[in-house]
């Protein structure tokens, strides 16, 4: 079954749907959500993408990102999306949301209009293996360092979410 993604104007339109892969090909703007979960030390929670991904496979990056469905809202869909990655429910709160566009390899391009969510999880995760390889949690004085060695090792949505997500502390 394809997978279709949400494709907006920049003030979150709806212009039609359009096939992910092919919408990562060419570099529409659509629809997405991005999730940070911390544990009650104030840890974030990353995911490493499992390695049958078709673009960023094996990097960590944020709890949760994916994309909702046509009439499905940002909070169902991130929702939605914890339960089938990491099997688990929690609640969210959107911090801000953004757009940006990053290139993320094989000639592949994600420019998204974003909504972040945070949440807090303390509990046992149920890992889907075709989407995370591997969970854990860290420090963000840990996590800016890891990412300043071997930036190579976090998606670059990650990096641009991050980033803004800090400005909006």
């Amino acid at each position: 079954m394809e997978e279709l993604v949400v494709l907006v104007s920049p003030e979150d339109q709806v212009l039609g749907q359009m096939e992910k892969m092919k919408a990562h090909e060419t570099g529409l703007l659509h629809r997405a959500f991005s999730v940070f979960l911390f544990n009650d030390k104030g840890e974030m929670l990353l995911q490493k993408r499992a390695s049958e991904k078709y673009h960023s496979p094996e990097q960590w990056t944020n709890a949760v990102c994916s994309h909702p469905k046509l009439n499905e809202s940002y909070l169902d869909a991130a929702n939605r999306r914890l339960s089938e990655e990491l099997g688990i429910n929690t609640d969210l709160k959107e911090k801000f949301n953004f757009i940006y566009k990053a290139e993320v390899g094989k000639n592949l391009w994600e420019h998204e209009l974003d909504h972040v969510f945070v949440g807090n999880f303390e509990g046992d995760f149920k890992l889907n293996k075709n989407e995370v390889s591997e969970i854990r949690y860290i420090s963000l004085k840990d996590l800016e360092n890891e990412m300043q060695e071997k930036p190579e090792n976090f998606t670059e949505w990650f990096k641009i979410i991050l980033k803004e997500y800090k400005q909006h502390l």
